[in-house]
């Protein structure tokens, strides 16, 4: 009998749905790719409804749907910190109505589509656990999550076996090595929600100046673990507002004064960046380093296993994830595309799949691409409406003072030569294939691509349409087969969840990936995982000796495109050169 699963991140940051089918994932998605708002906090219907029309069932066909948050977890601590610390408790109300959407989730289901399967409460952290370790091909492996907060606990550590997660310890709210991070971006003048990205890019350009002053706001405990010295955060004594209802999520200001005390002046979002904003985000990033790795060695003394699963917020810090292998024992390291919150969805249905009802494992994720898809007949649909007269045929067409060619190769080998020979040409490529990618990176579905062999590539995409801050490194994506002679490390990472070392000899020959640092945030592309852009750069390897290209998000300022509208739409307001829908290639004349 067919066993169909839901999962659900609500209410939450990065809501998002999946769909877990006899043990495998079969369809996943964030609910900002439909809203357009990014990290949308919410109910995520439409993703839920993506995630139906995927299984071919009405609600009524659904088992079980599990949903990565445990409202009654831990309630003796928080009604003890409640009674210790009442400034905090003027802005608990928000927080106390969004555990109780999470508790009226059956209600809410049964109004949007009819009915609702039984909702399967699961503890956030062990939702994140189980969406690494139940996507990673290990049997035994050590797991580790770390994020800013989800159920009362910021940090797990536990142990993976076959079916079964034992958890060995948890750090507990007011103890954050993601509130941390975040208090610090917000000190370094990057007040928006998931800005802790843009510090870790800024690292590069400083030095680790202010690690003494840094070791004092988080410090360490014999056991691995940490404390944060509480002087320096608002979150437990006068509490933080956050809100993360129907929209984009914001949390207010997580730093005391005390903080400027310590380091001096905060920096105002439209203040210059300076040196010293530089040594800052070195500094965070080095102490963050310090703690995780102590973790990672805590863990691994306690368990013995050289494989670890990572999941959580911070299991995006590439910078991290890029040094495991030099800084503890590890040997094999898993990370799922949806390491963040967005991964929960599918965490929470593994569990209940694997844990609860006990189904033997037979799933590893190896690719990405599990969201929504659209076939030629949308992608028709959509020329016809964004070029008035046009019907969606192939030719040249009136637009905006100049013309769009619109052309058809199906010839996949010739439509993947010919976009490798424009990106050497120095056209800016966006890249629309098969179905978008689960998780915050673009890899090749929903990708712009161009020339790493530009040392002006940077400028222009910055220049035609990313127009974000210019300290911010572009990542290549390379064949995996050539890995090694291009990295210093050969360990494959096909999420682009790790930052390596480019050879020092290679790296003038590709300045556009390069990081200051003379580091890449590289994904590596098997031509089993993703043939198509397999042959795409293996065409550019053809072309230019160079195998790899540049890769980054499908967008401009917004969440990364979904259908095949939003890709022309992004391509027509900016200077993009060329779009390559499927078989269809939109260009500039």
């Amino acid at each position: 009998m067919t066993q169909r699963i839901l999962g659900l991140s609500a209410f939450h940051a990065d809501a998002s749905a999946a769909a877990v089918q006899d043990g495998r994932f079969l369809a996943g998605v964030e609910e900002e790719r439909f809203r357009r708002i990014k990290h949308w906090a919410g109910f995520p219907e439409q993703a839920l409804r993506f995630c139906l029309a995927e299984l071919g069932v009405e609600m009524a066909g659904v088992e079980a749907l599990a949903v990565s948050r445990q409202p009654r977890a831990y309630f003796l601590r928080k009604a003890l910190l409640a009674l210790t610390h009442p400034r905090s408790l003027r802005r608990a109300a928000g927080r106390v109505r969004n555990l109780a959407q999470i508790q009226s989730l059956e209600e809410r289901i049964a109004a949007a589509f009819g009915r609702s399967p039984r909702v399967h409460p699961v503890e956030h952290h062990l939702a994140h656990v189980a969406s690494a370790f139940f996507c990673s091909p290990f049997e035994d492996a050590m797991c580790l999550t770390v994020d800013g907060f989800g159920d009362f606990v910021s940090t797990m550590l536990a142990v993976g076996r076959g079916t079964s997660v034992e958890v060995l310890q948890r750090v507990h709210f007011p103890h954050s090595l993601g509130l941390f991070y975040s208090a610090i971006t917000q000190f370094a003048g990057f007040p928006g929600f998931g800005d802790e990205y843009k510090v870790m890019g800024l690292a590069a350009y400083g030095e680790p100046t202010f690690v003494r002053e840094l070791r004092q706001v988080v410090p360490a405990r014999p056991d691995g673990t940490f404390v944060l010295d509480l002087r320096y955060f608002r979150h437990l004594s006068e509490g933080v507002d956050m809100t993360w209802e129907d929209g984009s999520p914001e949390i207010g200001r997580i730093y005391t004064p005390a903080l400027e005390e310590l380091l001096g002046p905060a920096r105002r979002p439209d203040e210059e960046l300076t040196q010293r904003h530089k040594d800052l985000a070195a500094s965070l990033q080095a102490v963050y380093e310090e703690r995780f790795f102590a973790l990672v060695r805590a863990l691994q003394r306690r368990t013995g296993l050289p494989r670890l699963a990572l999941a959580g917020g911070c299991a995006m810090n590439s910078l991290a994830n890029g040094k495991l292998f030099d800084r503890t024992d590890v040997e094999d390291v898993y990370v799922q595309a949806a390491a963040g919150d967005a991964g929960t969805s599918l965490g929470a249905a593994l569990w209940v799949q694997h844990v609860e009802l006990g189904a033997p494992r037979g799933f590893v994720m190896e690719h990405c691409s599990w969201g929504p898809r659209y076939g030629e007949a949308e992608i028709r649909a959509a020329l016809a409406e964004r070029l008035p007269g046009s019907g969606g045929r192939d030719g040249a067409h009136p637009h905006g003072g100049g013309e769009i060619r619109v052309t058809a190769e199906p010839d996949e080998d010739l439509l993947c030569a010919a976009t490798a020979a424009a990106i050497a040409r120095g056209e800016v490529v966006g890249w629309y294939q098969g179905r978008s990618e689960w998780g915050p990176r673009a890899l090749g579905n929903r990708s712009i691509v161009g020339d790493p062999r530009r040392a002006d590539m940077k400028d222009i995409l910055n220049l035609k349409i990313k127009r974000r801050e210019s300290f911010r490194p572009f990542a290549p994506s390379i064949l995996e087969e050539r890995t090694a002679e291009w990295f210093t490390c050969a360990y494959p990472d096909p999420f682009m969840i790790k930052v390596y070392p480019i050879r020092p000899e290679k790296r003038p020959l590709v300045p556009a990936v390069t990081h200051v640092d003379g580091t890449g945030r590289l994904q590596t592309v098997s031509a089993r995982a993703n043939p198509r852009y397999w042959k795409l750069i293996r065409a550019f390897e053809v072309e230019t000796g160079v195998p790899m290209v540049l890769n980054t998000s499908f967008n401009e300022n917004e969440p990364i495109v979904n259908t095949p509208g939003e890709a022309l739409d992004c391509f027509l307001r900016t200077r993009m050169d060329r779009l390559v829908l499927g078989d269809v290639v939109v260009s500039r004349t």
